[in-house]
């Protein structure tokens, strides 16, 4: 039975001086007369495991030969080297090769630039970086789903397809059995989507809020975690066409509830990856974005401020600065204006209380009927990483702000519903998981934070 090199690195006492197998993937293989080093990687754990193998094993020579890339199986005694970098090292009493690699196998030991290693996105998690990335990944999903759960949040499984607009439908993915070249025409010449396969046209979900919110009205507290889809043809670095979406929604909770719902979890989350990965954020800060553990442990310690977006417009304005972006009113802030407000107050930030002209129909109307009760979390050196909102619960009140930003009733009837029966107060908000892995490993592109990112003119493996 093979023994995962994850477990010798966590329960190394236990064996000690024991016959061990560990099979995996060789990055290095350096060969002398006597002896030689493999350096074995079997994806259990980010470091890797140093194999000594000597000339009196009968296959030396093909051992010395095995390239790049090749997977192998190795027997051997687990050594303890206290002397050494490595803590433990495997004597092979035997190592067989498994699976073969050319000598032309891309990921070889030397430096590699993103841009390229996106090109092998299939290889890349062979490399440091990316198995670094994707493990705090898979730490940060488990992190999401353990803090809701604990808290007894029922995790909804919201629809991929839908005909519900909630972000607009010009920002969403329309799907379509037709036959482009035969499409069906009604008698204004439109395509008549009554004859596909759901009888009406339907989208690819750009947020799973709205079937979120129905089922806060039985639950209480419930969220989404799964893939959500936008059309923009952006080719940022925090853009992309297919990414994850955490959307909790509560009932019976007011904006300052909510904020304090995100800054607990995001505080949760950081820690978790922080306590379950030590190696990944201490190769990330050093390797990519030096200061990170820092920057980790004083979002921990800090206490989040709480502003409205009109007194963040007034540090703007009166700040000894010449913006890009003049800061206004009645406007979204920048990105040089999140910056600046994050190192101003020297920490995450909440900005409440948006001029409702530039937010979506479904947030809370404020009493000074300007603004609604909507927040964005700000971080620093990330920016925007969440948004959320406490949500319209008066039926007339939601009628009369979809009426006035032409919003189509007739998809969503069946949202109405929960103001119909037994509406209450209630709110929820909305992270981008890809942000969240690019604030806990300071990767700067979302690319490099996907497995297979789906951007503009790239839609490969």
């Amino acid at each position: 039975m093979r023994t995962r090199i994850a477990t010798l690195f966590r329960e190394t006492d236990a064996y000690a001086s024991k016959e061990i197998t560990i099979c995996g993937w060789v990055r290095t293989n350096r060969s002398q007369a006597q002896f030689g080093f493999l350096n074995v990687n079997d994806g259990s754990f980010f470091e890797s495991l140093q194999v000594v193998y000597e000339n009196s094993l009968n296959n030396f020579d093909d051992i010395s030969k095995i390239r790049v890339g090749a997977s192998v199986e190795v027997k051997g005694v687990l050594v303890l080297t206290p002397d050494m970098p490595q803590p433990f090292e495997v004597k092979a009493t035997a190592v067989r090769m498994l699976g073969d690699s050319p000598e032309n196998y891309p990921i070889q030991p030397k430096r590699h630039t993103r841009e390229f290693l996106r090109t092998v996105a299939h290889l890349r998690p062979r490399t440091n970086l990316f198995s670094a990335v994707f493990r705090v990944r898979s730490v940060a999903a488990m992190a999401i789903h353990s803090y809701f759960q604990e808290r007894g949040y029922v995790y909804v499984h919201t629809p991929l397809i839908t005909g519900a607009d909630c972000e607009g439908s010009d920002q969403m993915f329309k799907i379509t059995t037709f036959n482009f070249n035969d499409l069906p025409l009604d008698e204004e010449g439109k395509v008549d989507f009554s004859k596909d396969l759901f009888g009406k046209q339907s989208f690819i979900t750009g947020s799973g809020q709205l079937q979120g919110e129905t089922f806060a009205m039985a639950f209480g507290d419930i969220y989404t975690f799964g893939p959500t889809f936008r059309t923009e043809n952006s080719n940022t670095q925090t853009h992309a066409n297919e990414f994850w979406m955490i959307e909790p929604e509560m009932a019976f909770c007011d904006l300052q509830g909510l904020m304090d719902v995100e800054e607990e979890m995001l505080k949760y989350v950081v820690k978790y990856v922080m306590d379950k990965c030590p190696e990944e954020i201490d190769f990330c800060d050093k390797f990519v974005s030096k200061g990170l553990k820092d920057k980790l442990t004083a979002l921990l310690n800090s206490e989040f401020t709480r502003i409205s977006h009109h007194d963040v417009i007034d540090i703007l304005k009166k700040a000894n600065v010449k913006w890009e972006f003049e800061p206004d009113y009645g406007e979204d802030i920048a990105k040089e204006h999140e910056r600046y407000i994050t190192e101003h107050f020297n920490g995450p930030v909440f900005v409440t209380d948006w001029p409702k002209e530039i937010k979506a129909y479904y947030m809370k109307v404020n009493p000074d009927n300007k603004t609604v009760a909507a927040v964005d979390l700000l971080v620093p050196q990330a920016g925007e990483l969440m948004g959320g909102s406490q949500r319209e619960e008066n039926l007339d009140k939601l009628l009369e702000r979809m009426n006035e930003m032409g919003v189509d009733k007739d998809g969503i009837d069946w949202y109405l519903d929960t103001r119909r029966y037994g509406g209450c107060i209630h709110s929820g908000f909305g992270m981008g998981f890809e942000r969240l892995i690019m604030y806990l490993t300071g990767v700067e592109n979302i690319r490099d934070v996907i497995p297979f990112p789906r951007t503009p003119r790239s839609c490969d493996f």
